[in-house]
């Protein structure tokens, strides 16, 4: 089952558990109960206003779900996440393997998440009608490890042909990157209970290494998905959008429920996270060779909405 991304944007508001159900209860005036969400339902929280209360019981019962409590700060970027430790049978060993990846074997990996993700971007250009053969010469010279960083390269020359070259991707700034940060922020959280429902270990990652960064790969595996918010912020600015907004809020989320194109068929964007970490899981382990990637092309849904503006 397909869970339901939660966000919780409104102060003084009061999250607890009671019977299987996330309560949400309004914390002034008579303290009336606002709604509630069957925990089997829930895929993430996104805990984004200042004035939020929330029991540790709740927090629990979502972790041994495997949904991602997710706390949001200025400007709607994601600064913390409650896991869980315990998300799959194979995890102490999977982590043993994860570890013990050689570096040849990690280069090979992100060099093939790369090319997926300038794919995406060409897509992503492609369906907003900007120059698109950039990007799509880079994906053939990617080499393994991506030394020549055609990944930096791309992202320099993305930016500019999807939103103008008066566009700067700055987490700080409001606007088309506050857009951009909500989404990310959905999309991380998807990924990240993605990859800690696989059994790995959201630092370790293939390619980023800051030292600070405990998601590290949770950031290399959402690569490819990017482009996907990225085409929908620009769709929503081109309707008028250019803040975050209740309505711009929900059409982001909406995104990862979008069917992407896979090698099964047309799959969720959500399943096609899980599907990646997955199959990273069994590269580690030796089940397979290759990770599943998205396939080049537009989710569904996405490419309709174009066709019909």
């Amino acid at each position: 089952m397909i869970g339901r991304i939660v966000e919780v944007a409104d102060d003084r508001r009061h999250l607890f558990l009671s019977r299987g159900f996330m309560v949400v209860k309004d914390t002034e005036g008579e303290r009336k109960e606002l709604g509630q969400i069957p925990l089997d339902d829930i895929a993430a929280v996104i805990a984004n206003a200042h004035g939020l209360s929330y029991t540790n019981n709740l927090l629990v019962a979502l972790a041994e779900r495997c949904a991602p409590f997710v706390l949001c700060a200025a400007n709607h970027n994601a600064v913390g996440m409650v896991l869980t430790i315990d998300g799959n049978y194979q995890q102490a060993k999977r982590f043993d393997v994860q570890l013990a990846a050689s570096q040849p074997l990690k280069k090979r990996l992100w060099a093939d998440i790369v090319k997926s993700k300038l794919q995406q971007q060409s897509d992503a250009l492609e369906a907003a009608g900007a120059p698109f053969i950039p990007l799509q010469a880079l994906v053939r010279k990617v080499r393994s490890g991506d030394p020549d960083n055609f990944e930096a390269q791309g992202a320099r020359r993305y930016w500019g042909l999807l939103f103008g070259d008066d566009f700067r991707r700055d987490q700080q700034s409001d606007g088309l990157n506050a857009m951009l940060n909500y989404g990310y922020t959905v999309l991380r959280a998807t990924t990240a209970r993605a990859v800690v429902a696989a059994g790995l270990h959201p630092t370790i990652g293939l390619h980023h290494s800051n030292e600070s960064n405990a998601m590290r790969l949770v950031d290399d595996l959402m690569e490819p998905f990017r482009p996907v918010i990225d085409l929908k912020v620009w769709q929503l600015h081109q309707h008028g959008e250019s803040q975050v907004t209740p309505d711009s809020k929900r059409e982001l989320v909406r995104t990862v429920y979008d069917d992407m194109q896979t090698s099964v068929g047309a799959t969720p964007l959500m399943v096609c996270t899980q599907k990646l970490a997955t199959s990273l899981a069994q590269v580690f382990m030796g089940e397979r060779n290759k990770m599943d990637l998205p396939l080049p092309g537009l989710p569904l849904d996405l490419a309709a909405s174009f066709m019909e503006d």
